[in-house]
């Protein structure tokens, strides 16, 4: 869980924007919008597997 403690000379908006950071960090918003609506178990494992496939090309393109 994302916590913020502001200090005492920090304005409220960057003690906001520090927790938008941590929040989009963490996966926290991108988590809530996964879990929003009901997703087939085929749709999962098919959204996994492209994810696989897409670090596996990004660590070969690293390589090279």
């Amino acid at each position: 869980m994302a916590k913020v403690q502001i200090s005492e000379n920090e304005s409220l908006r960057e003690a906001v924007r520090r927790f938008k950071k941590m929040c989009d960090k963490e996966g926290i918003i991108n988590a809530s919008k996964r879990y929003a609506y009901y997703e087939k178990p085929s749709d999962k494992r098919r959204r996994e597997a492209n994810r696989r496939i897409k670090n596996i090309k990004k660590a070969q393109d690293e390589i090279v």
